[in-house]
């Protein structure tokens, strides 16, 4: 950018203060990426929770943090509910219908959740070769469960177990 400005003096002088906060907004990132990492590398949990496929440093320090004592629920399937991931019902006289997601409880986790789904369902494919669970060469069997190759129907339960906390 100095480069850039050089020949434009009234340009400089607003571009300067910019590229300093930009170094320092860097370095105080890398600073707190180092404590997260700490932070989780510290927790027996945490590293449970990062061997799924696609649940990184942030997103088992997510769940940590909102589920802080799992003793107080009496099944882990109502961990779905808390955070806000059972289905929504509309029930009158006749009808049943379930549609969508409820999006009631805490919408963080929910969207850290999400967004290691969207990892484990878009780049999964490389993971589960490396691990030796599928074919090693060739295009992926169509499933008729799935609505592309070789990705899991969305309510698909292929995560690994993680255990109890």
């Amino acid at each position: 950018m100095r480069e850039l400005v050089e020949g434009f003096p009234g340009l400089a002088v607003i571009v300067e203060p910019l590229l300093i906060v930009r170094r320092i907004m860097r370095q105080q990132l890398a600073v707190l990426h180092k404590m997260l990492l700490d932070t989780v590398r510290d927790d027996p949990v945490c590293r449970r929770l990062m061997t799924a496929p696609g649940v990184g440093a942030v997103v088992a320090l997510t769940c940590r943090a909102t589920v802080d004592q799992p003793q107080r629920f009496v099944h882990s399937r109502a961990v779905g509910a808390h955070v806000g991931l059972t289905p929504k019902r509309h029930q009158s006289g006749e009808t049943d219908y379930e549609r969508g997601v409820s999006k009631c409880g805490d919408a963080l986790l929910r969207t850290m959740l999400y967004e290691a789904a969207h990892v484990l369902l878009t780049r999964g494919r490389k993971m589960v070769v490396a691990e030796g669970m599928g074919r090693a060469s060739g295009p992926a069997p169509r499933d008729a469960s799935s609505d592309r190759r070789g990705r899991p129907a969305s309510g698909c339960r292929s995560a690994p177990d993680v255990g109890r906390w």
